[in-house]
């Protein structure tokens, strides 16, 4: 099966950038798929925040949308989470994961939303605080 590892997370201040990886542990093909990111914040519930269908479109939340961009790199089998104008509400553990295969962005999104309260196998994600 596919396990992502996500990295880059890290302690930046308000207005910072960030860009988060994600990537398979045994450095599979991820191009099939359809990518979610999530986050949780303290006391917060999970969310999902951005997702890719495999219609190359983007969803972003209206809370990021114009801050987050997610990219990738075929070559290197790894999806970016661009981050910038970062603020202290982004303050969370960031993880990815497959959302499926054959998606359309509005499926993507759909199963975004129900993985950010169904789905448990969760990888350990990111660590992104932004303080000051």
């Amino acid at each position: 099966q596919i396990q992502l590892v996500e990295s880059g997370g890290g302690l930046v201040q308000p207005g910072d950038s960030l860009t988060l990886s994600c990537a398979d542990a045994a450095s599979g093909r991820l191009d099939y798929f359809a990518i979610g990111w999530f986050r949780q914040a303290p006391g917060k519930e999970r969310e999902g925040i951005a997702c890719s269908g495999s219609d190359g479109n983007e969803y972003y939340i209206d809370s990021v949308r114009g801050r987050f961009t997610m990219s990738k790199d075929n070559a290197k089998n790894t999806v970016f989470l661009r981050m910038d104008s970062l603020k202290p509400e982004d303050t969370a553990v960031y993880n990815c994961a497959i959302l499926g295969m054959g998606m359309s962005t509005a499926q993507a999104m759909a199963e975004m939303t129900r993985l950010a309260y169904e789905w448990h196998d969760w990888s350990q994600g990111t660590q992104v605080t932004v303080s000051s």
